[in-house]
């Protein structure tokens, strides 16, 4: 069994290398393929010995845990890519996983806002904050996320170098190295330009003291260097609650799907939501026609004066049956 060790860390190297998959993709791979082989060694098994029921055991151990579906078909997604990853570098002979049918996901549509909650959020970041230079940080952070759709992940990371003179473009480094410009709105630009002249001044006091400039837009102290995503969560989170918008609804990836809704429903173009929102495959960007398909259905069924007046029609049925 211990000819196997080194697999997870070679499959990672090559994803990493060959790829140039993100940091939070190999972690999650490394947490799913550790998780497998864990359980290969807990019923005297290896990933150099297990055959395909070994496999669709585990994914059946995975069920009886509760799992998400969703988390087991990303558990056997990475299993594929490790068996596979392993027949190429010729480490076994065969790939168990090949032909595994997964139990798929789960077609949900994404949570979205309402272009009203979005402008109460906007409002509410414009003033929130310790200082004047927080404020002007916690409004640009909002404005450049609805205005561009980015993942968090990236708008945390922005080089402040995307941000000089005045950017109508700006240049975003997404998943895999792959770059695409989004135009700014003339809000974000102006929210954008706010919080540079603060962050400079900053800077240059700092300089002044021996402290090395920070490449990001919205440095930190923190070892990434930058702000985290964990604390922009928490921060979208107190917005949520001074903007009286349910907090639930509201998170980075909200805004993503806020933005690329609303676009859509004003008669933004599909294939342009799709290079904006940095979509390999603009199947994946089809899911924001049917949040529209469902918001306008709710749309005539809560006000159409038919459908209005069948559920009087109802009401009063019932009223006069209880009596």
């Amino acid at each position: 069994m211990s000819g196997d060790h080194g697999w997870i860390s070679l499959f990672l190297e090559a994803q990493a290398a060959e790829l140039g998959a993100a940091n939070n993709t190999l972690l999650a791979y490394d947490r799913d393929l550790r998780d497998f082989q864990d359980w290969l060694h807990d019923q005297g098994l290896s990933l150099s010995t297990s055959c395909q029921s070994d496999v669709e055991s585990y994914l059946v151990h995975c069920d009886e845990q509760g799992l998400a579906r969703a988390t087991r078909a990303r558990r056997l997604s990475a299993i594929r890519q490790l068996y596979r990853f392993a027949f190429d570098e010729r480490l076994r002979a065969d790939n168990p996983a090949i032909r595994i049918k997964g139990p798929g996901k789960a077609q949900r549509l994404p949570k979205t806002l309402s272009e009203e909650e979005v402008g109460r959020l906007l409002d509410a970041s414009l003033d929130h904050g310790r200082s004047p230079a927080d404020q002007a940080r916690n409004a640009c952070l909002m404005a450049l996320l609805y205005a561009t759709g980015m993942r968090v992940s990236e708008l945390v990371s922005l080089p402040v170098a995307a941000a000089r003179g005045n950017p109508a473009l700006l240049l975003i480094k997404g998943k895999g190295g792959k770059e695409r410009m989004v135009p700014l709105s003339p809000p974000a630009k102006e929210a954008l330009a706010n919080w540079l002249a603060l962050r400079d001044r900053d800077e240059e006091l700092a300089r002044i003291k021996g402290v090395a400039p920070s490449p990001y837009l919205f440095a930190s102290r923190g070892a990434s260097g930058h702000l985290t995503r964990h604390r922009f969560y928490m921060l979208i989170k107190e917005l949520a609650v001074k903007a009286n918008v349910y907090p639930a609804k509201v998170t980075p990836h909200t805004l993503r799907h806020a933005f690329a809704t609303h676009l859509l429903a004003n008669g933004a173009d599909l294939r342009a939501i799709q290079t904006l929102l940095g979509h390999a495959d603009v199947a994946t960007t089809e899911i924001y026609t049917h949040v529209l398909e469902a918001r306008l259905q709710s749309l005539v069924q809560d006000h159409h004066p038919l459908a209005t007046a069948a559920r009087r029609k109802a009401g009063g049925k019932t009223s006069s049956e209880g009596q």
